[in-house]
């Protein structure tokens, strides 16, 4: 109810009440930088968002990057207007193929449906919400742990969530026995996600072979496959080692919906450029999911932007750019391998409790203990 005041009367009106309204807690990883860049003090180390850093700690526009940029700038043919509701198509094409590999059947038969979208997180968004749409089996698991907002995504779209065990804490591994009897019990059907490489938050990923058991098991129980793929190049600095699981899915026959993002591959994280692609049995039918993730996309953010995926459609599609920029992600995992061999034998050099091995056998931006 909704009171209003004046000077001779109060009306009662039918509506929200905003006094009513609870305050929200801080996300819990954004809440935790909003302290980090309130705190003076000069020594302070921000360890709380996965974005890369330079020595200095700072970010790092990829040199590939800014000469993209600065080229696009002079390039009298560019204009600001609205990109087709699906993105921009050449963003696309090169998207798929990078994950797919050029010579998939799934590309030379243009058996997928790609969007382009407001990022990575834009891509499980609007993945979830077509499998709410068009799965039958509103049950979805995921890994425990996870990142905390496939958990949230979930919630605010009523489906639920089952966590499939998948990191052992005593061993700092991969809980392959739990992890394969949580999957196998599941429903058939069911909607099951998983990290592509560089599990975030354990940078523990399962082995080939344990890749090649989770399929059989999703084949099985005929699950829905649901890839976050979010550090293809960044984690190892090989682009077709890091889609490894990815092009096993498609090569055993499993239809796959996978979540792009190129924020930390191109470091492009607050242009927010994601794609969301799936496999289809059918050109024919990957029409027919391509409109309707048009639809999602059209009532969520109704066209994508530009700039950002221009970069990288541009990058992606030229030779030379495409080697530089292979580069730029050998630079980065490079880099992120020497930190974890430093933190490695700092600890051992002051001699912390415990056996720090797991860290080395991490990989990507982050690791678990």
């Amino acid at each position: 109810t909704l009171y209003i005041t004046s000077k001779t009367k109060t009306t009662e009106m039918s509506g929200i009440d905003f006094s009513e309204i609870p305050l929200s807690p801080p996300d819990a990883v954004f809440g935790v930088l909003d302290s980090f860049n309130q705190d003076p003090d000069p020594n302070k180390v921000n360890l709380t968002i996965g974005a890369y850093r330079n020595d200095e700690g700072d970010p790092w526009v990829l040199p590939i990057v800014k000469a993209t940029e600065l080229a696009l700038a002079q390039d009298v043919l560019q204009d600001h207007e609205y990109l087709a509701i699906s993105g921009l198509s050449a963003f696309l094409e090169s998207s798929a193929k990078l994950v797919l590999g050029a010579s998939s059947p799934i590309i030379l038969e243009n058996r997928y449906a790609a969007v382009q979208t407001i990022g990575g997180t834009g891509a499980i968004r609007i993945g979830m919400e077509f499998l709410k749409k068009f799965n039958k089996s509103k049950v979805f698991y995921l890994p425990n742990p996870t990142w905390p907002n496939h958990n949230k995504i979930l919630t605010e779209l009523g489906l639920e969530i089952r966590m499939y065990r998948y990191y052992d804490v005593d061993r700092n591994r991969v809980d392959e026995e739990g992890m394969l009897e949580d999957l196998g019990a599941a429903p058939e059907g069911a909607n099951v996600l998983v990290h592509a490489v560089a599990h975030n938050p354990t940078g523990m990923d399962p082995t080939k072979e344990q890749w090649k058991k989770i399929v059989s098991i999703i084949r099985e129980r005929s699950l829905t496959l649901l890839v976050d793929f979010a550090y293809q190049g960044f984690a190892s600095g090989d682009l077709d080692k890091d889609a490894w699981a990815v092009r096993l899915f498609i090569e055993q026959g499993l239809n796959v919906i996978i979540a792009q993002s190129y924020s930390k591959n191109f470091g492009l994280y607050n242009e927010r450029v994601g794609c969301l692609t799936i496999s289809c049995p059918t050109p024919e039918i990957a029409s027919c999911v391509k409109s309707q993730l048009s639809v999602l996309c059209r009532t969520t953010w109704s066209n994508p932007s530009n700039h950002g995926a221009r970069v990288v459609a541009t990058v992606l599609n030229n030779p030379a750019m495409y080697a530089e920029w292979k580069e730029n992600l050998r630079v980065m995992s490079n880099r992120l391998g020497q930190m974890r061999q430093a933190l490695h034998d700092r600890l051992r050099v002051l001699g912390t409790p415990g056996n720090w091995e797991h860290i080395l056998a991490h990989i990507g931006m982050f690791s678990y203990t």
